[in-house]
């Protein structure tokens, strides 16, 4: 079975040509930038659609018709600018990174005057060309995403600020800090920074009001969370004036404990290596070598794999990872029952897929990692009681410390929050992520809205539509292709465009 990309939304090639692109001289170059500098000024735009354009180009194909049935007609143009700017990387060092800044366009009052910002990080990518401002290559693998963000919020009156992140596109870190807390919200910090400073500079020059908004999607859900985290902490603080975290692995101890338990989570064998580089690098202690982790057969070269010029598909085909099989089938001496799980229902046959012949992960990596599990029980997981947790942070693994250190529990948000996910979720699981925080966050009443998509409508419900939407969207899938397909395509298509909905609706009240 072929699952798909943690946070990519696959909605297919929507017909959309770049009217009017390019645009200004070249003007100061910035080779050596500081945290959230700019490298280029002013900023190059990509491309620029007018409202009418936009609404004719997604109507142009059914997909795109299905993305305005959510999104709405556009009320703005969109102009699509790529900004360059300083960061750091996973141990502090000195890195570059891009993204883009869309901006809302046109006579409309919703498009005009000073607009809200809409920070956004999105999900997991393995392809290092990924470029959200790229509107010239319908291929380049951040296409999609970059539709629905310009559908969804820019064309609505919203600026958008979005990163590619440190390690993708043309930032020369030679690796991406994954799921590393304080720096993707640095660097998210960075981009908004540099984002601000091009503002007057853009060829439709724009301000930004008061309002910041931060959303993402699965590993962008954590870094979205982890961002509004880290605002609120800084002196003075960055007001954010709401956040829509979806789908994220904020318990990530949890959920890291889980997946060695034997839970293993839809396209475990690719996030597994993008977690075990990424806190290498940072804190230098997971491995002497790839082999201490790895099966020989996939040691070689794994840290430089990801990001990369493989596709989903021959990642898989080349054999640079086994598709399934995250954990041998032959258990390790010592590890009992562990090996898979069974009574989840329809999880069951996810988990046993995980275990096979030609496996990534070597049994005596699993072994120490569950001994200390044992030991050093998380609080959540394999115990669920909710607790403020991180047990794991004294723990003797180094891949748990790790673990816990970018885990977002104890955490209390000062501003609104809205958590979106679907608690059928085969990738983050949503009983061990967003149920977790929603239940450390009940004392905050109102502060914090839960929306769980795939749940049964309640009377009056303000989110009635969101669900009916999913609940139609999944029954098509399941229709098309049954169960199966329902679970590989439940994380990276169905929920996505749903909670985005949700979360510009969230926004709309503070507006």
């Amino acid at each position: 079975m072929q699952w798909f990309k943690l946070g990519a939304i696959t909605l297919g090639a929507v017909l959309l040509a770049a009217c009017g692109g390019g645009g200004g001289s070249v003007g100061g170059q910035n080779n050596n930038p500081n945290r959230g500098d700019l490298m280029q000024t002013p900023v190059p735009r990509i491309a620029g659609v007018s409202a009418a354009e936009f609404r004719a180009m997604l109507n142009a194909d059914t997909t795109g018709q299905q993305l305005l049935a959510l999104t709405g007609t556009p009320v703005c143009g969109v102009d699509v600018n790529y900004i360059k700017y300083g960061t750091v990387g996973g141990a502090g060092e000195r890195t570059n990174a891009s993204g883009v800044v869309m901006v809302p366009t046109g006579t409309d009052a919703q498009c005009t005057g000073p607009r809200p910002i809409v920070l956004y990080a999105h999900g997991t990518v393995i392809e290092k060309r990924y470029n959200l401002a790229d509107w010239t290559d319908r291929t380049n693998p951040a296409f999609a995403e970059s539709t629905l963000l310009a559908a969804m919020y820019a064309a609505q009156g919203y600026i958008v600020v979005a990163p590619n992140y440190a390690g993708y596109d043309s930032s020369s870190l030679g690796y991406h800090p994954y799921l590393n807390a304080d720096q993707q919200s640095k660097e998210m910090i960075d981009s908004l920074n540099a984002a601000k400073s091009a503002l007057s500079t853009l060829m439709s020059p724009t301000r930004a009001s008061e309002q910041l908004f931060i959303t993402g999607y699965s590993q962008g859900g954590h870094v979205a969370m982890a961002t509004h985290r880290a605002m609120e902490a800084l002196q003075p603080p960055i007001p954010v004036t709401a956040s829509a975290p979806m789908s994220g692995p904020y318990a990530l101890a949890a959920q890291s404990d889980s997946t060695f338990f034997g839970m293993v989570n839809a396209g475990g064998t690719v996030f597994s290596p993008m977690i075990f580089t990424s806190y290498q690098k940072a804190y230098g202690n997971l491995y002497s070598s790839p082999s201490d982790i790895y099966e020989s057969a996939y040691a070689t070269g794994i840290e430089s794999l990801l990001p990369g010029s493989y596709t989903w598909s021959t990642l898989f085909t080349s054999g640079k990872l086994p598709q399934l099989a995250l954990f041998s089938s032959t258990a390790p001496s010592g590890l009992g029952a562990q090996t898979p799980p069974t009574g989840f229902g329809a999880l069951d046959d996810l988990f046993a897929l995980g275990f096979g012949t030609n496996n990534l992960i070597k049994n005596s990596t699993r072994l120490a990692y569950v001994a200390d599990a044992m030991a050093h029980p998380d609080g959540v997981f394999p115990n669920i009681n909710y607790g403020n947790p991180l047990a794991s942070s004294t723990a003797a693994s180094p891949l748990r410390q790790a673990a816990a250190a970018n885990d977002l529990r104890g955490w209390t948000p000062a501003a609104p929050v809205l958590l979106c996910a679907g608690n059928g979720d085969p990738t983050v699981f949503y009983s061990l992520n967003t149920e977790v925080m929603s239940t450390l966050w009940t004392g905050l009443g109102p502060l914090v809205t839960t929306l769980d998509v795939d749940s049964s409508i309640t009377p009056s419900d303000p989110f009635g539509a969101v669900k009916t939407g999913f609940a139609n969207a999944k029954t098509a899938t399941y229709m098309a292709g049954g169960a199966a397909a329902v679970v590989s395509t439940y994380h990276g298509t169905l929920v996505p465009p749903f909670c985005n909905v949700a979360a510009r609706g969230f926004f709309s009240q503070f507006l």
